[in-house]
């Protein structure tokens, strides 16, 4: 099974078009395109990852799509839609794309995100996606996941993919976002991304290894059948080099078995985003 980096970003960078890249960000404000990633990619046994939106445009969307077509290792794109559009149908048509897996929003940084996950006409265009069956996927953070359950609950119709693990509060601890979570993990159609952990704010002293409890937790609520492997490049960048999500997520799972590995590799974003075979891969497993 090829080996899939379920979650990362592309873009030249501009403030204008940026404006969550703050000044203390400034690994991060600079162009970050296909070539910077694939040593990393090949240093790691990388395949084929799935690259997602990093700005609320249908532009963007486009943009990444042209990437993905020259770029043999993209192997899907999570673009960006207008969900409360009444002309969302069309949209979509016109984002029709062969790499198009599915659509993301930056609910977190909503002013209020309880109040964007209840709208009505948000709740009518993930509806819409499902029935197109396209992924979406949940970006919101620890504050919030109360009310991304009852999300969650509306939407069963297809799969939702929970990123960065809801983001946890990590100086509450591993336990205390265990039950923060399980109420989402007991939604069978709700896949997480083991991502984002090493870049969230932590108590002062607490170390990569600190973090292993919460892939632990997310193992055994969501089962290795629902977790996928997501590098968050290049916003993994924040942590140092020291500190990379590869090596973390190659300590989180030493001890598993060679199928919950590859479910969590790559298994499971192959099933949730429909991923294709490639030639090579074929001439591989002959």
């Amino acid at each position: 099974m090829t080996r899939i980096d379920s979650h990362q970003h592309f873009w030249r960078y501009t403030p204008q078009d940026h404006p969550w890249i703050s000044d203390d960000m400034g690994v991060l404000k600079q162009d970050l395109l296909p070539e910077r990633l694939r040593p990393s990619l090949q240093r790691h046994v990388i395949q084929g990852t799935i690259l997602v939106q990093a700005r609320s445009c249908a532009n963007e969307t486009r943009w990444l799509l042209d990437i993905a077509e020259k770029t043999d290792f993209v192997r899907a794109v999570i673009g960006w839609v207008d969900l409360s559009s009444q002309a969302l149908p069309k949209k979509l048509e016109a984002a029709s794309h062969p790499l198009l897996r599915g659509f993301r929003h930056q609910v977190q940084d909503e002013p209020s995100p309880a109040q964007w996950l209840a709208d009505t006409a948000i709740n009518n265009g993930v509806h819409q996606l499902q029935q197109e069956e396209y992924v979406y996927e949940i970006l919101v953070t620890h504050r919030h996941l109360a009310e991304a359950v009852q999300f969650a609950g509306r939407h069963d119709n297809y799969f939702l993919v929970l990123d960065h693990c809801g983001k946890p509060d990590l100086s509450l601890g591993a336990a205390h976002w265990k039950k923060q979570i399980t109420p989402l993990a007991a939604l069978k159609h709700v896949s997480c991304k083991i991502s984002g952990l090493l870049t969230e704010p932590r108590p002062p002293g607490m170390s990569p290894r600190d973090l292993l409890p919460y892939f632990d937790a997310a193992l055994d609520i969501f089962g290795s059948e629902r977790l996928m492997f997501g590098s968050d490049w290049p916003v993994c960048l924040l942590a140092g080099e020291d500190e990379n999500p590869w090596a973390f997520i190659e300590q989180a799972t030493a001890t598993l078995s060679a199928d919950e590995q590859a479910a969590i590799y790559g298994g499971n974003a192959h099933t949730v985003y429909r991923l294709q075979e490639t030639s090579n891969e074929s001439a591989s497993a002959k």
